[in-house]
């Protein structure tokens, strides 16, 4: 028993408390959307992901992420044949191809790759160190990030697309690049943009973005989603209206609310003072991860953390984001809150890579 208890003996007991403080209150947050008769399954099925993504935390806080990082040249490769068949041959369900049903339930490879594209881009900067500053080696940390990003558009699914990207940018950010690479890769980027919005983005990728624009361009359709959004945030004033008491969320006004749009409906019900004590503990879990991020003992585990940091600081942003009406509407969700069991097993994942880091600096400090 004591061999047991020494296994933890390194653990960040406060990345931990906040890993499951942020996991009870998105359980009870959704809860509180999902008291209607026709969607009381969906409560149960997150505590049986909520299981699973506990064992997992543990699991990977527990592999040594120097071997890990070594393997995921093999998952690298298994997912991308899984994107590859999604794209081309998956069944439609919901207007995409993102889903694979493994007869029990379903699974989002998406979710699970953009885990997999951080344990990539570290080992690939990690053993590129002194390097980083050659368009060599930025140009193949962008193609190893862009296939997965391409296909995963193809599905489609923009906004898991974006975050992918966005974790190439956050990373490389991280590395010691010279200002001027950085300088031509925001040109480039801008010019990318503008061919995107001329060539590729579809009508409906388009209307969300001029929705954003312009609030009050079709309140009755294109709009809807974020109008209905934003008078469920400001209904719920400083206290909310209790959990299950919402009237957008309950009665569907509230498009998602499961979901995308969890944040609105959480806002309804647990009002201005629940939803800032959620972000304090977003703001908490970013900042240790932060604090790990200067504690790593080598680059490898912090570009790891560094990927993590971004993962949460993507999905935070542009979910809240789009559910105040600052940010156009795209499907992320909203970590540890809203329904689905890819998106939370990969949320405890991604915390498990940070301990595994924060765990094995601690051995070498001590």
């Amino acid at each position: 028993m004591p061999s047991f208890f020494n296994r933890f003996k390194y653990f960040d007991i406060s990345l931990l408390a906040a890993t499951l403080l942020l996991s009870f209150a998105g359980l009870a947050i959704l809860y509180g959307t999902t008291l209607s008769a026709a969607t009381t399954n969906i409560f149960s099925r997150q505590l049986i992901f909520f299981g699973i993504g506990l064992d997992a935390f543990f699991f990977i806080s527990f592999f040594d992420y120097h071997s890990l990082t070594k393997l995921n040249r093999v998952i690298y490769v298994i997912f991308i044949l899984l994107l590859f068949y999604l794209a081309f041959f998956g069944v439609i369900i919901r207007g995409g191809r993102r889903w694979l049903d493994l007869g029990v339930g379903r699974f989002q490879p998406a979710e699970f790759v953009k885990l997999v594209v951080i344990l990539g881009l570290a080992r690939l900067l990690y053993l590129a160190r002194g390097q980083i500053n050659s368009w060599k080696i930025i140009t193949w940390s962008f193609l190893y990030v862009l296939l997965p990003a391409a296909l995963v558009i193809i599905e489609p699914d923009l906004g898991s697309a974006i975050i992918i990207l966005s974790l190439w940018v956050g990373i490389i950010l991280l590395s010691p690049i010279k200002k001027k690479f950085l300088v031509i890769l925001f040109i480039i980027f801008v010019a990318f943009g503008g061919i995107s919005w001329k060539f590729y983005l579809k009508d409906f990728q388009k209307d969300r973005i001029l929705v954003f624009l312009n609030p009050t361009l079709d309140l009755k359709g294109r709009g809807y989603n974020v109008r209905q959004a934003t008078i469920a945030v400001g209904s719920g004033q400083l206290f909310g209206r209790g959990l299950g008491k919402g009237v957008q969320s309950q009665h569907k006004f509230l498009p998602e609310r499961q979901t995308d749009f969890i944040f609105a409906a959480a806002g309804e019900e647990i009002g201005f003072l629940g939803t800032f004590s959620l972000l304090g503990l977003y703001f908490f879990l970013l900042w240790r991860i932060q604090k790990i991020i200067w504690k790593a003992k080598d680059d490898l585990g912090m570009y790891i953390a560094g990927g993590v940091l971004f993962f949460f600081f993507f999905h935070i942003l542009i979910n809240i984001g789009m559910n105040i009406g600052i940010l156009p509407v795209t499907g992320i969700p909203l970590p540890f809150v809203s329904a689905g069991g890819s998106s939370l097993i990969a949320c405890f994942i991604a915390l498990g890579l940070v301990q595994n880091v924060a765990r094995q600096s601690k051995i070498l400090r001590f």
